[in-house]
């Protein structure tokens, strides 16, 4: 009855990475996509291809023309829609994503009254050289040129933030308690210098490369043309695209790049995650208001609400990315002997992880651009907390004990009775300091001190990121 109710409907996205959230991801999915992936086969497979046919190994009459050889790259340039349509019917038949793009490639060189090279076509290769290069070149530009600048992009929000609120003064809540003030810009300073480290460390990553067979021996290549360097004509190829060749592997390469990357990019949004909550607990307690989007509705029944739904938004996402990015390193350094199929399904999924983390990213961008500090309300929370100047007087009296201008004994002890789960006024403070036996000048700069002033280095340590 309900498969019936629902034939009217064409078929829809299961993932909300290409259904709802889509335009955020939409940039990474032309790369990390089945379809990205192939035409990154396209450019491997002709890549190797015209080295081959324009080094000496097979002779002279081999060599494409540079006019060839820009129509060839026009295959994996102008990678299309019908290119997609033109690889699956195929691979319909051959039953093999890669054998299809081989296929694929001899098709244009058939075109371009070439088949003469047909058979340099996928040369000694097996699948897996293929793969890992398509897999490290798709991964490298999508974390280059769409994911990195999107998480530089949402900390440099942050750093404004940091910076237009450094002299901010606001009380602490260590475990959820009135604590030492501090300012609300060097405690978003705290999260942009962790997370500027994170990118530091996602920036440095090498995307490695093998091109050396079924085994990772070269034998093919070897009982092919064996008076030939071919590790050192593998080495150019790899590098020629722009990878690190990996000179030690089995078929596969081995995947620890990757789950480097994975592991790195799990702290980013780990970081990310706790500024998410972090921030979302300073709204509920009013130390940030909510700027009204026109139009949006908070809540389907009560119209006052502004719920921080990019907050929550992006800590679901950001778990989500986590849980595919955390298996994947998990699961890919491991393969059995020489190869098993493990890694190609998992693989596959690297863009679901990259996708909910850009998803998350663009939630919390968005979200810091509609929050404002509450600076009334933060400083009417310091004003009715004059207790955490507790730590201040009791540090002041040990400096003065340290250095023979007092013989109070104990001071902590001596607060902690004045203080503890007590909330104090500025007068009673003032009352325990006049009593005190310290010299006047200390009595003074206690005195002189409420919560607000009591950030010591906060507004410079904001300034300085």
């Amino acid at each position: 009855m309900r498969q019936n109710s629902l034939v009217s409907l064409s078929s829809q996205p299961i993932s909300p990475l290409d259904g709802r959230y889509a335009p955020a991801v939409s940039e990474l999915s032309l790369l990390l996509s089945e379809a990205g992936l192939n035409r990154a086969r396209v450019q491997v497979e002709i890549e190797w291809l015209l080295v081959l046919a324009n080094s000496e190994i097979f002779g002279r009459d081999r060599y494409v023309t540079e006019e060839q050889a820009k129509s060839l790259r026009k295959a994996f340039e102008d990678f299309s829609d019908e290119d997609v349509k033109a690889l699956a019917s195929i691979e319909a038949t051959t039953k093999h994503d890669v054998k299809a793009v081989e296929y694929f490639v001899r098709d244009k060189l058939t075109k371009l009254d070439r088949k003469d090279l047909h058979e340099l076509t996928h040369f000694a290769a097996t699948s897996e050289d293929i793969n890992n290069l398509s897999y490290a070149l798709t991964t490298k530009e999508a974390v280059t040129t769409v994911w990195l600048p999107k998480a530089k992009a949402v900390v440099q929000e942050l750093s404004g933030l940091a910076k237009s609120s450094a002299g901010v003064s606001m009380l602490s809540r260590t475990h959820g308690q009135p604590a030492t003030p501090t300012t609300m810009g060097k405690e978003m300073a705290v999260f942009v210098h962790r997370l500027q480290r994170q990118i530091a460390r996602i920036e440095k990553t090498s995307y490695l490369g093998k091109f050396s067979g079924a085994t990772g021996t070269y034998s093919a290549h070897m009982v092919a043309v064996p008076n030939f360097d071919w590790q050192a004509f593998a080495k150019k190829f790899v590098e020629s695209l722009g990878l690190e060749f990996n000179p030690l592997t089995t078929q596969i390469e081995s995947h620890d790049w990757q789950a480097e990357l994975y592991q790195s990019v799990t702290h980013f949004n780990r970081i990310l995650h706790n500024l998410a909550t972090d921030i979302w607990s300073y709204i509920s307690i009013g130390y940030f208001t909510q700027i009204p989007v026109k139009g949006a509705t908070g809540s389907s029944t009560m119209p006052h609400k502004i719920n921080p739904i990019r907050f929550e938004n992006a800590e679901a996402n950001l778990e989500l990315s986590n849980a595919v990015l955390d298996n994947l390193a998990q699961t890919l350094v491991t393969s059995r002997m020489q190869r098993d199929l493990s890694d190609s399904s998992a693989q596959r999924n690297i863009g679901v992880g990259f996708g909910y983390s850009l998803v998350a990213i663009d939630n919390i961008h968005k979200g810091l651009g509609e929050i404002k500090v509450a600076d009334a309300a933060i400083a009417a929370d310091l004003a009715d907390n004059w207790e955490v100047l507790a730590e201040a007087i009791q540090t002041v009296i040990r400096a003065d004990v340290a250095s023979g201008k007092s013989e109070i004994t104990n001071p902590y002890e001596l607060l902690k009775d004045l203080s503890r789960g007590k909330r104090l006024t500025r007068e009673d403070l003032a009352d325990f300091v006049l009593k005190l036996d310290i010299p006047q000048g200390s009595k003074d700069r206690l005195l002189s001190l409420s919560p607000k002033d009591y950030t010591g280095l906060a507004k410079k340590l904001a300034e300085s990121i």
